[in-house]
This record gives structure tokens, C-alpha cells and sequence, in this order.
């Protein structure tokens, strides 16, 4: 049947194996509404709306998020992170994997069917698709038609919007990278570099492909997650499942009928979920990597549910353990794991972010002499000092130190001027009467301090080498 198209209905050469290829058939997910739908599409709207207006947002002068790779500045709700702490990036990227996990473990694909770029950017695509082709019937009717003018206007108009979409989809990446009003005001006179250009039309070319072409062939035979996400589920993992029990046998009837005298289940076998399904499968079969958990089959099952006067919930938003009728348990070891952990890591950036001090000195002894001694008979080291200030503006610095008694810090220049990102470097000396050391190796401390705001101040140890100390 032209419309019912599941992978195992779908059409393969007479020498190959099924499992190892299937020819792609177009799949056309007939609309659905419902509730899970209505929840899907809002979700989807928040997300692209933070995409593509959080580019336009700025905060003090500056744009609320923009990596700003030349300059290399990250600036971040307000603040300007610098590449010194891509241990933040680390951290997040951790976070977001850890978040990915802990929600699988415990909701199955909430990610795949309700958050995926994919599943967004292809729900945008089939909603122009509707609105220029027609509905699911509209569409079939037209890919089946001989080739005229219709239908090379109505498909050219699709393509056209399609592209138009992508291209916006691609400018508006780079303006995360490159101030999006200089952006704009740049491509108005075709003056964007050769970078911008490239990333804006990858971008948009790779949101027309995968949204517009590839659409469920990417979600299954491209993205990792669906192969290795099976590992994190158990039988308490909430998923989406078919009540065969209760739906089968199944079988078409009347409504108002005794299906039950009849033999039959609640499945009025009308292939509405197969025919929702973005993916083209039947959850009938059961649990399939294929399926990215987005429910369209539940809303279009409870309709159909309804409108035959049975209670709905035939397929639903389970467990295993449910269906089986046995207890569910939803604080298990990995859901407890993932969830202590994901907290340690979100209150260690947030603190760390809080007492975060925008200045960093490395200090780096001369390792060419251990020690020298002075025209006094003093002894001295010689160090340089690494000096990032990772403010969003330029500061004047002092240096002191503090070590054994009547210890000299020798500066060449004082105070140090260092921009905005900028890392400076610093010779100094430090110097010692050697009747002060009891050691050969002294521990002391170098102390940075921003002339302008006494708040910006750091700390870093060193060892200060001298003779043998004389008993």
C-alpha cells in the first residue's frame, strides 16, 4: 500500500539483504495534533527563537553570546571569557553530555523527538512543505504527477523557500561568530570575508540537505546516539510503547460494535501511527532504534482512541516494567550516578564562575643559573611573569613578593599596562642576603595587584635557589 511506508515495507534489490540496505521511499508524516504535538512544536519555537533572535541581544555594547575567535573573546551573558578558561568549554561540554545521559536513562529520546536540530529544523522544513504542496495525500498525488508547469512552479516555490530559509539559517550561525549587525551591514555590500562566506553557505547548505533531503535517513543511519543509545536503557527507561496485550488481535471494525465478541483488541489496525511517524516505522513491532521518542503515534492513537469511544493510552509513554504490570523504579543506581555527578559538575562552574578573578600571573624561573650573586655579595634569581588580564578592559598592574626577611623584587617597569586579553610578559629580579636563607631551595610567592581596582589580585608560588646555608 502506497501509503503505509515502515522500512519493511519498503522496496529492495532481489540480491540484497534488507538488513544491509534499503532503498529509501520518501516518507510523507501525515500532520498530527495532540498534546505531545502542541508540546513538540513549542518546544521546537522556543529553541529556534533563541537560535536565531539571540544574535540580535546585546548587553552593554556587546552581543549576549559571541565567540569572537580573532579577538579571541567569548563573551557570555555579560561575560568575557578568554581562551585561559577553555576549562569552562570543557566543563560545559562535559555537563552536556552528562545531561544527555542522566535524561536518557531516565526518559528515553526526550532529546531526539523534542530538542535535536534535526528533528527541529525538519519539523520547520515539512510545516513550508505543507503550506506550499498540500497535505499528506496532496503530496503523494503531486511527486506521482508527469512533470508540467504546476508542478515545476509548486516544487521550485518549495525549493526556493527552502533555500531562502537555509541561507537565513547560515547567516545567522556566523553571527555568532562575527557580530551579526556588522555581519549584516557587510553582506549588504558583498564585502564578507572568505571565511564568513564559506561557513554561511555550509551551514545553510548543510540545514537544506539534512532538513529538506535527508530528514529520517540521517536520524538513522547517520547520527551515532541512536546506535549507542540502547546501552543506557533499561526496563525502567520511559519509552514508547504499544499495549499489544490490550490492542491485539487487531482488525478494522465499526464503531459502537462488540470488537470484543468479535475477538479483536482495541487496534483498529488504521496505520495512523505508522503514517505520523517521521521515520516511517510501526511501533506496533515494538521498541526500534529508529524511533526518536517524539509521540507522534500516541496523539494520533488517542484520537483515533477517542473517536471509537475506547479509553486511550493503546500506545503511550511507558516502561517495560509497566507493561508487564510489574513496579517501576525510577531512582535507580545509573539515574542516581548521572544525577550526583551532573550536580557536583554544574555547582563546581558555578562557584568556580562566581569567585572567578579576570587576572592570571605564570611566573617562570631562569633556568640557564640556578643563582647568581650580586656586586653586595646578595644572592639573586631571575624570573618572568606571564601576565593575562582576562577583563573586558585594560589594566595598570603592580608586582610585589614576599619570601625570607629584607628579600627585593628588582622590576624594570612599573606599574604594567596590559589591554583586554592581552598577555604580557615581565623580567624581574628578586634578591636576597644569604644569611636569610635556611635552605637551598626557599618557597615564596609573587603577589599581582591591579592599581585601578584593587578586586583584580592573584597569587602564584615559586622557589627562590641559593647556596648551601652555612651552619
Amino acid at each position: 500500500m502506497q501509503e503505509e511506508t515502515t522500512p519493511a515495507l519498503r522496496e529492495t534489490g532481489d540480491d540484497l539483504d534488507p538488513a544491509l540496505y534499503a532503498k529509501r521511499q520518501k516518507i510523507y508524516p501525515r500532520e498530527v495534533h495532540g498534546l505531545f504535538a502542541g508540546m513538540r512544536v513549542s518546544v521546537i519555537g522556543i529553541l529556534l527563537g533563541i537560535f536565531y533572535g539571540m544574535p540580535w541581544v546585546y548587553w552593554e555594547g556587546n552581543p549576549v553570546l559571541l565567540f569572537d575567535l580573532p579577538a579571541r573573546k567569548f563573551h557570555l551573558f555579560g561575560l568575557i571569557l578568554f581562551p585561559q578558561d577553555f576549562i569552562y568549554l570543557t566543563l560545559l561540554l562535559i555537563i552536556a553530555a552528562l545531561t544527555l545521559f542522566f535524561v536518557t536513562a531516565l526518559a528515553g529520546r526526550l532529546w531526539c523527538g523534542y530538542a535535536c536540530p534535526q528533528t527541529a529544523w525538519t519539523e520547520v522544513f515539512l510545516w513550508m512543505e505543507r503550506k506550499i504542496e498540500g497535505d499528506r495525500l496532496q503530496q503523494m498525488k503531486l511527486d506521482k504527477s508527469p512533470w508540467n508547469a504546476r508542478k515545476i512552479r509548486i516544487k521550485g516555490t518549495k525549493h526556493l523557500v527552502w533555500i531562502v530559509f537555509s541561507a537565513w539559517t547560515g547567516f545567522t550561525f556566523v553571527g555568532f561568530f562575527t557580530p551579526i549587525m556588522d555581519l549584516g551591514q557587510r553582506l549588504l555590500v558583498f564585502e564578507l570575508g572568505p571565511w564568513e562566506t564559506f561557513w554561511v553557505a555550509f551551514y545553510g547548505f548543510a540545514t537544506y540537505g539534512n532538513a529538506g533531503w535527508l530528514r529520517e535517513q540521517l536520524c538513522i543511519y547517520m547520527c551515532p546516539y541512536a546506535r549507542f543509545q540502547g546501552a543506557m536503557f533499561d526496563k525502567d527507561t520511559l519509552i514508547i510503547a504499544y499495549d499489544g496485550n490490550r490492542g491485539e488481535p487487531r482488525g478494522s471494525r465499526k464503531r459502537g460494535t462488540d470488537h470484543g465478541a468479535q475477538g479483536l483488541g482495541d487496534c483498529i489496525d488504521c496505520t495512523l501511527c505508522v503514517q505520523v511517524c517521521p521515520t516511517g516505522i510501526d511501533i506496533r513491532k515494538g521498541l526500534q532504534y529508529e524511533c526518536i521518542a517524539c509521540a507522534a503515534c500516541i496523539d494520533a492513537c488517542d484520537d483515533v482512541m477517542d473517536r471509537m469511544g475506547y479509553a486511550k493510552g493503546l500506545v503511550r509513554y511507558a516502561t517495560e516494567h509497566a507493561m508487564e504490570g510489574k513496579p517501576v523504579s525510577v531512582l535507580r543506581p545509573r539515574v542516581l550516578i548521572y544525577g550526583v555527578v551532573l550536580i557536583a559538575l554544574l555547582a563546581s562552574v558555578i562557584v568556580s564562575l562566581i569567585n572567578r578573578v579576570p587576572v592570571d600571573l605564570d611566573v617562570i624561573r631562569d633556568r640557564n643559573t640556578l643563582y647568581r650573586e650580586t656586586g653586595d655579595g646578595r644572592v639573586e634569581n631571575v624570573y618572568t611573569l606571564k601576565i593575562s588580564n582576562m577583563d573586558g578592559e585594560e589594566h595598570a598592574f603592580r608586582v610585589a613578593i614576599d619570601g625570607p626577611e629584607g628579600m627585593e623584587l628588582v622590576v624594570t617597569h612599573s606599574p604594567v599596562q596590559v589591554g583586554p586579553g592581552e598577555v604580557v610578559s615581565l623580567t624581574v629580579r628578586a634578591n636576597v642576603d644569604p644569611a636569610a636563607l635556611t635552605r637551598t631551595s626557599t618557597e615564596i610567592s609573587f603577589r599581582l595587584e591591579s592599581v585601578d581596582d584593587p578586586g583584580l589580585k592573584t597569587e602564584e608560588p615559586a622557589r627562590f635557589l641559593g647556596p648551601p646555608p652555612h651552619r
